[in-house]
């Protein structure tokens, strides 16, 4: 009769370091492999407006453009892309720079404070995503001109309201899993109210704060109707450009180049993001 003796703890212990080895390998490869297969996913509908950004003449059946050429960055360019882009960016910071200390203070307040009449509130918060842009901003547009404010802060306004959900909710998020002790004990250490919110509060919650910031960027960077009604077409932004030269045929360059531009900054910034989230990953590991 065959007696089988067990292996070596050595051997044993080889093996397993050995499949743990292969399995982080594969667990790597696929992580690889996910993110190639994202970004392909999202830069291919991208490609044709790349082509298009350099493209003279490009008729079917040709795969490529058959003349290459910057006529339709000039005629961007003369078309008032530069001017527009800045006015967009500008509305972007602005609602941006309105709506986030908005919804931190919202989010802290909900989820620490919980102030009388909590649940209204927050329905009231959260009002603008069920609330057509098209209705407000028809309704608004007569009692700012009638109050005489300017395009540019009745834009700003409005947006700020709109962005205000995705900003409030993203860091409601992260106060869910904030530990006020931290501030606490800082307190308790003598540090000021000020210290603690810069010190503290602020870089514990900054991850949730970039998101909710990026949020009401886009907010104001992409809008269209409110621009429009708001504006009263006075305030030309790049998605009017767009939403313009794609109203007209033969404008398929000259709309490639204002889509590139309206992609551009929202994709810098989301690349920006993620560069320093990671670098700040790297430090604390």
């Amino acid at each position: 009769m065959a007696v089988i003796l067990p292996a070596p703890a050595e051997s044993r212990k080889e093996t397993t370091r050995n499949g743990l080895f292969a399995s982080r390998r594969l667990g790597r490869w696929g992580r690889w492999l996910l993110v190639l297969a994202m970004t392909v996913w999202f830069l291919a509908p991208l490609l044709p407006l790349a082509l298009w950004f350099f493209a003279e003449r490009w008729s079917f059946p040709g795969i490529l453009p058959q003349e290459w050429g910057t006529g339709a960055v000039q005629e961007a360019l003369a078309q008032g892309a530069v001017p527009a882009f800045g006015r967009s960016f500008g509305v972007a910071l602005a609602v941006m720079a309105v709506a986030t200390p908005m919804g931190l203070l919202a989010a802290r307040a909900f989820a620490f404070h919980r102030p009388p009449g909590a649940g209204f509130l927050s329905a009231l918060v959260f009002a603008p995503l069920a609330l057509p842009p098209f209705a407000a901003a028809f309704g608004l547009n007569v009692l700012f001109l009638r109050l005489h404010l300017p395009p540019m802060f009745g834009i700003v306004l409005v947006l700020a309201v709109y962005a205000l959900p995705y900003t409030t909710f993203t860091l409601r998020v992260a106060y869910g899993a904030y530990e006020r002790g931290f501030e606490d004990e800082a307190r308790m250490l003598g540090a000021s109210r000020w210290r603690v919110l810069s010190r503290v509060h602020l870089p514990l919650v900054a991850p949730a704060l970039m998101r909710a910031a990026f949020l009401a960027f886009l907010v104001g960077w992409s809008d269209y109707v409110v621009t429009l009604l708001v504006g009263g077409g006075t305030l030309v932004t790049v998605p009017l450009l767009v939403a313009s030269a794609a109203a007209g045929t033969g404008n398929d360059a000259m709309l490639s180049v204002l889509s590139v531009t309206a992609v551009l900054p929202p994709l810098v910034l989301l690349l920006g993001a993620a560069i320093h989230t990671r670098r700040r990953l790297g430090v604390r590991s």
